[in-house]
């Protein structure tokens, strides 16, 4: 990359940009550990999405995926938005195309589409309502149990939602996601059996195998509020890798112990999406404010409604 800052002054200079353009940078837990560090805020998908719409900076900078971004455009069309990287995507969202998700819903006309945010703009605006990991379950409940209910696009979180809110008749898209289905079962019992005293804690895109083990079962913030405030002193985290620095910086005294992969050979527990966001393209992004996320207003006014009946019913 050319023209950039010496090491030494990457951060000050990505500072000093940020103040100049009245930029706000947003950051998921799953970024490196140095952006996390810089960013205005760090969150999930839903404390995100409710910073994004609360923002009064002229530019956000999402340093996440690229289905946060265009949350945050559909939330704020007449701000810029965006991105250290454009080919930040998801599997997930990547794993549901709108064309096949409308087809699919033919076969379901008379019910309620939920649509999980690692979704694009495309699928959230053919939904009734989106959800994260966090609100999914009251989502769920506040429909009735006589709503009949597509969910889409992962199935771990859409079975474990369906089982908390004693729904077993969610149709389910059948999409995952390739960090959180790489957690070994057989692995996981192992290192419980080296750390007995340790809670295992997991994400519910999680497979069933690796839930039915878990102590605890939240989205990624709630992940970090149990390990702040639990009386334990030792955790097995099963959700993706870079969750680890805001709880250490949060509970500096807990011994944290990542869960492992399938593959131990592979960084398989790291989002490949998430991590092709650096400090060097955050830099370059905020120089040239660019790449910018745009969504298409058509989709943008139909993929709101779900958004906002989803911040609506969180509050």
């Amino acid at each position: 990359m050319s023209n950039l800052p010496s090491p030494d002054q990457l951060e000050s200079e990505i500072l000093r940009l940020k103040k100049e353009k009245n930029v706000v940078i947003l950051a998921h837990y799953y970024q490196e550990s140095e952006i996390q560090d810089l960013a205005d805020f760090v969150g999930d998908s839903l404390q995100l999405s409710v910073e994004a719409k609360n923002t009064d900076a002229d530019v956000i900078c999402f340093c996440g995926v690229h289905f946060m971004a265009e949350t945050a455009k559909i939330l704020n069309p007449s701000k810029t938005v965006v991105v250290p990287d454009l080919a930040a995507g998801c599997s997930l969202a990547d794993g549901c195309p709108a064309s096949e998700f409308e087809e699919w819903l033919k076969d379901y006309p008379d019910h309620t589409v939920v649509t999980y945010i690692n979704a694009s703009a495309e699928v959230k605006a053919l939904s009734d309502i989106t959800c994260t990991s966090s609100n999914a379950a009251k989502i769920i409940k506040a429909l009735g149990p006589d709503e009949k209910i597509v969910f889409a696009p992962d199935k771990h979180l859409g079975r474990y939602v369906g089982k908390e809110s004693g729904r077993d008749d969610i149709v389910l898209w059948q999409g995952s996601c390739i960090v959180h289905e790489t957690f070994s079962e057989k692995k996981l019992l192992a290192l419980k059996v080296r750390h007995p005293g340790a809670k295992i804690i997991a994400h519910p895109e999680c497979e069933e195998s690796i839930l039915k083990h878990a102590d605890c079962i939240a989205s990624t913030s709630g992940l970090l509020r149990f390990v702040v405030e639990d009386e334990a002193s030792s955790f097995i985290v099963a959700t993706e890798a870079g969750i680890l620095h805001k709880m250490s910086q949060a509970a500096p005294s807990k011994e944290l112990i990542p869960a492992p992969p399938e593959d131990e050979s592979c960084a398989c527990n790291m989002c490949p999406y998430m991590r092709l966001n650096t400090m060097e393209k955050l830099y370059l992004c905020l120089r040239d404010l660019g790449p910018e996320v745009d969504v298409p207003k058509a989709t943008r006014v139909r993929a709101l409604q779900p958004i906002e009946r989803m911040l609506e019913m969180s509050k």
